[in-house]
C-alpha cells in the first residue's frame, strides 16, 4: 500500500513511510491498547521465561532454578506472572468478535472455526518438529529422560492455549452470562473456583483442581468484556477493581495456604498456576485495573506511527514467538552442555550470571526470530472460502487440541515407554480436521 502526503506551504507531497501507512489504513474505532498489551505480555513471558530457567554445566537445565535457588524472587512474579493480561485482551476480542459475527449472521460454528484456526494452525510446525526430534533422539540412542524433559519444557505453553481454548468453546454462553448478570456473573465463577481450590487443596489432590483452568479464566475473561462495555470506565472503578485484587491476594497468601510466587516453584508445596487456583483471578483483577489506569496515556503514545508499526509487527507473529521461545532455549542449552561450554555456562544467580543476562536473551532472540521467519506465514492462514463444517465437527477438533495439550504439556512427548505418539497425533488429528471440509462456494470469513 502506497501513499503520499502533502506538507504545509505548497510544498512538494512527500511518500509516506511504511509505519505512516499501517497508522493511516487503521480505523479510529480500533481499541490499540489491545493490541499493546497483547504484544507487552508475550514479551514479558518469553523474558520471563528465558530468565528463570537455569543452565548449567553441573546441574542441567533447572526448569524453575532461579525461583527454586532465590525465594526473593517470588513477589516478583506477580508481575511477570501475565497470563492474566492474556484472558483480559481475550475477553475484549472474543467479545467483540462474537457481537461482529452476530450482526453478520453467522453462528457459533463459523466463529469458533475461526478461533480455532487462528490459533491453532501455528501449533503444526511445532509439534511435527518436536516428534522428528522426539524420534531421531531415541533412534539414535538418547536417553528418555533428557527427551522428555526437552519436549516437556518446550511444549510448556501449550497448556496456556488449552486453556484458552476451552474458554472460547464457552464464551458464547459466558457471554450471554455477563449481558444477563453482569458482574454476578464474575463473582459466580470465582465463589465456584474457590470451592474447587478447597475441596483439591484439603484433599491434597492437584487433579481436583484442574476444573479452575476453566473456571477462573472463564471468570476473569469476563472482565475483558466489561472493559469493552464501557462497565470499568473512569479512574475509581478501576483503582476498585485493584483494591479487590489485592485484598484477594492478601487474605489467600497471608495467612496461607496459597504461596506468594504466581509462577510454579519447586519449593512451594501448593502451585498457584498448575492447577490455576483462585489466586490467579485476583492476580489478573489487580493486573487489569492497573494497565486500564494507564489506557489513556497508553493510547496517546500509540498515536505515533513507529510505535504502533512495532506493535502490530509484533501481533503479526504473536503466536510463533510464542510457541517457539523455549524451543530456541531448550536447543541452545543442549548445545551448550554437550560441548561443555562452561565459560558459557556460569553458576545461576552468580554476578557473572546476571551480567550475562542480556546477552543470553538477546542470543536466543536471534534463534527466536530464525523459527519465526521459518514458520510464521502459517500464522496467517488463507481466508477458507468453503461452507461451515458441522458444529460437531469443531467441537471435537477443539476437545481432541485441548486434551493433547494438556497432556503434552505436563508430561511432554516421550516417557518411560518411548516417544508417546498418542497425545500429539491426537492434536494434529484435531488440527487437520480444521482444514478438512466439503467445498462449495460460500464463503466464510476468518474473523
Amino acid at each position: 500500500m502506497g501513499g503520499t502526503i502533502a506538507k504545509g506551504g505548497g510544498d512538494a507531497p512527500r511518500e509516506l513511510s511504511r509505519a505512516e501507512q499501517v497508522d493511516a489504513a487503521t480505523p479510529d474505532s480500533r481499541n490499540r491498547v489491545v493490541d499493546l498489551l497483547r504484544a507487552a505480555a508475550i514479551t514479558v513471558v518469553v523474558l520471563g521465561h528465558w530468565t528463570i530457567i537455569a543452565v548449567s554445566a553441573d546441574g542441567g537445565i533447572q526448569p524453575h532454578g532461579v525461583l527454586d535457588r532465590a525465594s526473593w524472587t517470588h513477589p516478583l512474579t506477580w508481575i511477570f506472572q501475565v497470563m492474566p493480561i492474556f484472558f483480559l485482551v481475550g475477553g475484549y476480542s472474543n467479545a467483540l468478535s462474537w457481537r461482529s459475527a452476530r450482526r453478520k449472521g453467522l453462528g457459533y460454528a463459523p466463529w469458533l472455526r475461526a478461533r480455532l484456526r487462528r490459533l491453532g494452525l501455528p501449533l503444526i510446525p511445532l509439534l511435527l518438529a518436536w516428534l522428528g526430534i522426539s524420534a531421531i533422539g531415541l533412534a539414535a540412542g538418547a536417553p528418555e529422560a533428557t527427551l522428555q524433559l526437552a519436549t516437556q519444557m518446550a511444549l510448556v505453553p501449550t497448556w496456556f492455549l488449552a486453556a484458552y481454548l476451552l474458554v472460547i468453546l464457552v464464551a458464547p454462553a459466558c457471554f450471554v452470562l455477563w449481558e444477563r448478570l453482569g458482574w454476578f456473573s464474575i463473582l459466580a465463577g470465582i465463589v465456584l473456583a474457590g470451592a474447587v481450590d478447597a475441596v483439591s487443596i484439603v484433599a491434597d489432590a492437584p487433579l481436583l483442581g484442574y476444573p479452575n483452568y476453566l473456571l477462573v479464566w472463564a471468570s476473569f475473561h469476563q472482565v475483558g468484556v466489561a472493559w469493552l462495555d464501557g462497565r470499568l470506565s473512569g479512574p475509581w472503578r478501576r483503582l476498585t477493581l485493584v483494591g479487590v485484587g489485592l485484598l484477594g491476594l492478601g487474605v489467600l497468601v497471608g495467612p496461607g495456604p496459597y504461596p506468594v510466587s504466581m509462577i510454579t516453584a519447586g519449593t512451594d508445596e501448593i502451585s498457584n498456576s498448575s492447577p490455576t487456583r483462585v489466586t490467579m483471578a485476583f492476580l489478573g483483577m489487580a493486573q487489569a485495573g492497573i494497565v486500564l489506569l494507564l489506557e489513556r496515556p497508553l493510547a496517546a503514545w500509540l498515536r505515533r506511527p513507529r510505535v504502533w508499526f512495532v506493535t502490530v509487527l509484533v501481533n503479526q507473529r504473536i503466536m510463533s514467538w510464542f510457541l517457539w521461545h523455549l524451543t530456541a532455549l531448550v536447543g541452545l542449552a543442549h548445545l551448550l552442555l554437550a560441548l561443555d561450554a562452561r565459560v558459557l555456562l556460569p553458576e545461576p544467580l552468580s554476578g557473572i550470571w546476571w551480567a550475562t543476562r542480556p546477552l543470553w536473551c538477546l542470543a536466543l532472540l536471534i534463534l527466536t526470530g530464525m523459527m519465526v521467519l521459518a514458520v510464521g506465514r502459517v500464522e496467517s492462514p488463507r481466508p477458507d472460502p468453503r461452507p461451515d463444517a458441522p458444529l460437531a465437527q469443531s467441537l471435537a477438533a477443539a476437545i481432541a487440541i485441548c486434551a493433547g495439550l494438556a497432556i503434552m504439556a505436563d508430561a511432554g512427548m516421550v516417557g518411560p515407554g518411548g516417544l508417546q505418539w498418542a497425545w500429539p497425533l491426537l492434536t494434529l488429528a484435531g488440527l487437520a480436521s480444521l482444514l478438512l471440509r466439503p467445498r462449495r462456494s460460500r464463503a466464510v470469513p476468518t474473523a
